[in-house]
């Protein structure tokens, strides 16, 4: 699960320099995954990024720690809060629910995030994919992934109130979180953005708490999108 910054773009009243500095990581990140797409993960470099966003290598790493980060667009701040929301969100209900709702808001605030680089969002995300098959980039993204997966295991096993070395269901369900907020992006990309990213992960939570039928209806939507891709 790639995480981002769209709370801070909602911020009506953000000072000058708050806005300098989000389109500086906006500028930064678009001529990342614009490079990227041209010549391949391995021929970019900070550099690179750096002097077609016109700021120097420091002010690069003054807002990605490496260029793999500026194509993933990781907010640190929103996946350490990731164990808090798990913890908050949804009180007495499930902990699925509290997973499904956690997982949808930061599905949305990738599609957010990519919206804002300019131009169509499932754009930007295919332009991902593609970087992705670089092998380094692919271990780097699971990697993330894998970080993403421990922080949502202890959110839910604080709030369940177990031990989550003694109690496999957190990290059970955190597995899926992460498998459904991937697989719903992928779906997202492949509908080119069809049908909304968030219907996409509440069905895939549905069909999980109805036991996964072979007739779900995650898979009715997934056809609708495909039959009207082939009408046109």
């Amino acid at each position: 699960m790639t995480l981002n910054t769209s709370t801070a773009v909602a911020e009506p009243h953000a000072s000058l320099r708050e806005r300098k500095k989000l389109a500086t990581r906006r500028s930064l990140r678009r001529h990342a995954l614009d490079l990227v797409a041209k010549r391949g993960f391995a021929q970019v470099t900070v550099e690179d990024i750096a002097e077609a966003a016109d700021v120097s290598p420091r002010t690069f790493f003054n807002y990605f720690p490496s260029k793999e980060a500026a194509l993933f667009g990781a907010d640190p701040e929103r996946a350490a809060s990731m164990r808090e929301r798990l913890v908050r969100t949804a009180p007495g209900q499930p902990a699925l629910e509290a997973l499904r709702i956690v997982i949808a808001d930061d599905a949305q605030a990738v599609a957010d995030e990519l919206g804002e680089l300019g131009g169509n969002p499932v754009d930007w995300l295919c332009r991902m994919k593609e970087a992705r098959s670089d092998p380094h980039l692919r271990a780097a993204g699971s990697a993330q992934m894998a970080q993403i997966e421990r922080t949502a295991t202890e959110g839910l096993a604080a709030r369940l109130g177990v031990d989550p070395d003694h109690d496999p269901y957190p990290a059970l369900l955190a597995a899926v979180g992460v498998s459904v907020f991937r697989a719903s992006i992928s779906m997202w990309a492949g509908s080119r953005g069809a049908a909304p990213l968030t219907r996409f992960v509440d069905l895939a939570f549905r069909a999980l708490a109805d036991g996964l039928p072979e007739d779900c209806a995650l898979r009715d939507v997934s056809r609708e999108v495909a039959d009207r891709k082939d009408n046109h």
